[in-house]
């Protein structure tokens, strides 16, 4: 799949483009977003990710729109089990509800930037060497065992990570929120705001989930273009979904397995590509695109199924996180200044 240049930027256009009305639009004016209007907006996002893709299919042909749509899902579906973070960081800093949806706008676009060099590396890596699919593959499979081990470590405590901590032992904080704003002079002095170390906890938090979710959505496409945008349009809806799940993340009690099974698969399917890139195995032993876009659907239908069906049954299961998305703070109110 050749992708023109003229291509690359009209996508990233669009892109901005979207990112701006979402921010014109949605916080423009401060407020706490309710679960019909994020509900409208996963709608829109879904929607344009799924033209997206059908473009990419007529132009393209079939395999890159299967490979998109694939990744798409992958990536939108391993954003989920990193919600429960996101929670968890709002109510470790006690961000005002109508002051979240811009933490994750920022944060999100920051991680996506951060993203695009992962891919940028990935992408050459793998033009450049074969033996890298094998790294790859053990990583994810790694990655899947550790993820089920540490499925019954208690997550509901948020323990600041080391470009947090260093923002904070480097730049002055301010020990209240100032509104919406990040940056604030005192005095003749300017301090970061509490939403400022926020939204770097949030940006470095989603730069840990793509060390997973590059090397997977690598074995599903190779293909840059398709590796940033299915990128994008599962970070670009993560912000609303996180407003319209909600408490239901925790009722999603084998998600964990769920995501583990789909690592563990993409994992193999590396090997055996890279087994067939030195000849070892025949072509039959690969895993098609179409046959890895039933598995992740599959497990992922089943995986919500048993989820919800077990929290009905035994609601004892559902982690008690005590988290809330509305925590109150003493500036929990529009902000005048602009």
């Amino acid at each position: 799949m050749t992708v023109p240049f003229w291509l690359w930027a009209a996508t990233v256009g669009g892109l901005i483009v979207l990112l701006a009305i979402d921010l014109v639009i949605v916080d423009r004016k401060p407020h706490e977003v309710t679960t019909g209007e994020a509900a409208r907006w996963v709608t829109f996002y879904v929607a344009c990710a799924v033209l997206f893709g059908i473009g990419v299919w007529l132009l393209a042909g079939h395999d890159p729109g299967v490979e998109f749509f694939t990744g798409y899902i992958t990536e939108y579906s391993l954003s989920v089990d990193n919600l429960f973070i996101f929670m968890v960081i709002m109510a470790s800093f006690k961000v005002p509800a109508i002051h979240q949806h811009r933490v994750l706008l920022i944060g999100i676009v920051i991680a996506l930037a951060m993203r695009s060099v992962f891919i940028a590396i990935g992408a050459w890596a793998i033009s450049q060497v074969v033996w890298i699919f094998f790294l790859f593959g053990a990583f994810l499979i790694f990655t899947a065992i550790n993820m089920v081990r540490k499925k019954d470590d208690d997550e509901s405590e948020y323990h600041e990570n080391l470009v947090t901590r260093l923002t904070r032992k480097v730049f002055p904080v301010t020990d209240d929120y100032e509104g919406h704003h990040s940056i604030v002079k005192k005095n003749g002095k300017r301090y970061l705001t509490p939403m400022a170390l926020v939204i770097v906890a949030i940006g470095s938090a989603d730069l840990l989930f793509a060390v997973d979710s590059i090397p997977a959505i690598f074995g599903i496409t190779q293909e840059a273009f398709l590796v940033f945008t299915a990128n994008a349009f599962a970070l670009m809806g993560l912000r609303q979904l996180y407003f319209l799940l909600g408490g239901l993340v925790s009722k999603l009690v084998y998600l964990s397995q769920g995501l583990a099974i789909i690592l563990a698969f993409i994992g193999v399917k590396l090997v055996l590509h890279a087994l067939h890139e030195y000849h070892v195995t025949p072509p039959w032993l690969e895993i098609n695109n179409w046959m890895s876009l039933g598995v992740i659907v599959v497990v992922l239908a089943v995986t919500t199924v048993a989820s919800l069906a077990k929290a009905k049954r035994d609601p004892s299961v559902v982690e008690q996180s005590g988290l809330d998305l509305h925590a109150a703070a003493p500036e929990d109110k529009p902000d005048e200044r602009g």
